[in-house]
């Protein structure tokens, strides 16, 4: 959510900082803006709402060249999507970005008599910048004090970078929450929100600590302590992506690209913790001891992250005999949750900096649960607070509908989880061989559900005017049909929600009428016969049915008017090739529709504001 770049060095700063925003756009945004010192040391700012090709034209007409400079992406959260709320801000010698969200910039702005006059837009930011520029002056023009009584105010979240009028050719940031990372290379000094705007040019970063105040200079990155001042050493980490990893790949979207990544990245997630055959986490300290010891599972996420938490929900409850909750992020530490040391907590992210699944994972970690994270993104935020941390190894994901990062969560809880019940005695080290071998052949059981595409498309062509669409599964098919109601709503705007099939006659079949579209999953055997009960309740209606389905069910060939069949595996691992055919459905509906596939309106990648 918001895309943040800066660059000072001996290149063409505009050029670099536009091209940042366009790899940061995948993020979520409604406006963009550049500011940067000339060629005679003056700042200069061209900011528009709309698109980074918009603001490239403005850019590219502008005559002035630069070496130093920030741009932003900005996604609205305080004021309307206009020119004047769009980042950058200035206020006097202050010009800066800001991704997060500052909760007392009301008080603050009547606490420091900052009239409307003073104000330009509607903004939280812009109060930040006018208090900034105030402190600059009482600290005598001493940068790091100015920032340090800054902050020291702030309640909220943020990541600033700031140019000061009278220190060309030097960028300042600082962080909380909001993630920033950066990087020295032979042609200057970058810093960004995150690393899919570095990869073309460095294969090593720094992770910006909390609270640390940064100084980038052409030559160098340095890092201050926030309360005196002292610099600080800050580890440089290595880059594990390459560039080619975050390019299309000769695919017209991002998000075809990655429901293809799928059979890849699931093995790249699970083959690092398979040791004779099996599932195993001691490496990183998650011990067989220590997992028998667990009394019960808390998993926390949003979104997609959350609909793979239910799937091992669903699977591993029966298994375990144990409580496996899994909590809506957002709503967790408000609940008042019961958790001790003998609780697992599970935290689920591609970006690893969800604000609200991090905020629930401090809470947890407060009250002497175990964290467990299962990331994507190598030290991002929820990463380093977590006392284990189970990469995913999907690489970049950039689309903003999630595909691979959800296939693979669900891999790594599988994993996880096996390992829990084996721990437990709840499966026998035969079964953990078998349960592990069955997850391993998921990756060729999705290369041939790939194949359905051209079938996908049909039904795409038949969903693209329509105004409603509902799921319906029963067991992980229900949570497969929240997933599937998930995508096809977010880039294709078509209304879909998704319900229990058994929950149909209590209310919700009032929805159904002449035409609209049901899609049935039926992938267990147990359920299938009721399900397709419910399959003929809403067909007596009227409705028009989509089915996928084992391919070895029975089921009235009348009943639909279009069938995906998928290979018959284990119900428990349904989920893998059901994954790919309700992102496929997602995709070509959009595509069909006219939209724009990779970044849907209103939505941002990684949510980093409550």
């Amino acid at each position: 959510m918001c895309g943040i770049i800066g660059y000072v060095g001996n290149m063409p700063a505009k050029k670099i900082l536009v091209d940042g925003l366009t790899s940061l756009e995948y993020r979520g945004y409604d406006s963009a803006g550049i500011s940067f010192f000339d060629e005679n040391k003056n700042i200069h700012t061209i900011k528009n709402i709309g698109k980074v090709c918009n603001l490239k034209k403005l850019v590219d007409s502008d005559e002035h060249s630069s070496n130093c400079g920030l741009g932003h992406t900005r996604w609205a959260t305080h004021g309307n999507v206009t020119n004047e709320n769009a980042h950058p801000h200035s206020a006097g010698k202050i010009t800066l970005v800001h991704n997060g969200i500052i909760e007392n910039y009301i008080s603050l702005q009547k606490e420091y008599s900052i009239t409307e006059g003073e104000r330009k837009s509607q903004t939280d930011t812009e109060i930040a910048a006018i208090l900034l520029n105030k402190f600059y002056e009482e600290s005598g023009y001493d940068s790091l004090k100015a920032i340090s009584m800054l902050t020291s105010l702030l309640v909220g979240t943020y990541s600033f970078c700031v140019l000061f009028a009278d220190r060309p050719s030097e960028i300042y940031a600082i962080r909380k929450v909001s993630p920033l990372v950066c990087s020295k290379t032979p042609i200057g000094s970058f810093i960004a929100s995150d690393l899919t705007a570095l990869i073309s040019y460095s294969k090593t970063y720094f992770v910006a600590p909390e609270d640390a105040i940064i100084k980038l200079t052409k030559d160098d990155i340095k890092f201050f302590d926030l309360k005196n001042s002292n610099e600080l050493k800050v580890e440089e980490k290595n880059l594990n992506w390459d560039a080619d990893a975050t390019m299309k790949g000769g695919y017209k979207h991002y998000m075809l690209k990655e429901i293809n990544e799928q059979p890849d990245a699931l093995v790249n997630t699970i083959m690092p913790f398979i040791n004779n055959d099996v599932p195993d986490f001691n490496r990183i300290g998650l011990s067989d001891e220590f997992l028998n010891s667990i009394e019960n599972i808390q998993i926390v996420a949003c979104g997609t992250a959350r609909h793979a938490g239910l799937v091992a929900s669903y699977t591993f409850s029966s298994i375990l005999k144990m409580s496996i909750n899994t909590y809506v992020a957002s709503e967790y530490r408000y609940s008042e949750p019961l958790v001790n040391n003998k609780t697992l907590f599970v935290a689920i992210s591609q970006s690893g900096e969800t604000v609200d699944t991090l905020a629930s994972l401090s809470l947890a970690k407060k009250e002497g649960a175990n964290i467990v994270s299962v990331v994507n993104v190598k030290d991002s935020s929820i990463a380093r607070e977590s006392n284990f941390n189970l990469y995913t190894n999907a690489g970049p994901e950039i689309a903003v509908a999630s595909t691979k990062a959800y296939t693979v969560q669900i891999a790594m809880l599988y994993m996880l989880f096996s390992r829990v019940a084996f721990a437990k005695g709840k499966m026998t080290l035969d079964e953990l061989k078998i349960f592990t071998k069955n997850l391993i052949e998921m990756k060729e059981v999705i290369k041939e559900t790939l194949k359905v595409e051209e079938q996908v498309k049909d039904i795409a062509k038949f969903l693209q005017h329509k105004n409603d669409c509902y799921y319906i599964g029963r067991l992980q098919d229900y949570v497969s049909s929240l997933e599937g109601a998930l995508k096809l709503k977010e880039i294709s705007y078509i209304h879909t929600d998704a319900y229990a099939a058994g929950e149909l006659k209590h209310g919700t079949i009032a929805l159904i009428y002449d035409g609209v579209p049901v899609i049935a999953i039926s992938t267990n055997k147990k359920v299938h016969e009721k399900l397709m009960s419910n399959v003929e309740e809403v067909k007596a209606r009227d409705a028009d049915i989509i089915l996928i389905v084992n391919e070895d069910f029975n089921y009235n060939k009348n009943i639909s008017k279009h069938v995906i069949r998928i290979k018959n595996v284990d119900y428990r691992f349904a989920v893998f090739p059901v994954s790919v055919v309700i992102q496929l459905i997602a995709y070509w509906t959009s595509v069909e529709r006219g939209l724009d596939v990779d970044k849907p309106r209103n939505l941002a990648k990684s949510v980093t504001v409550e």
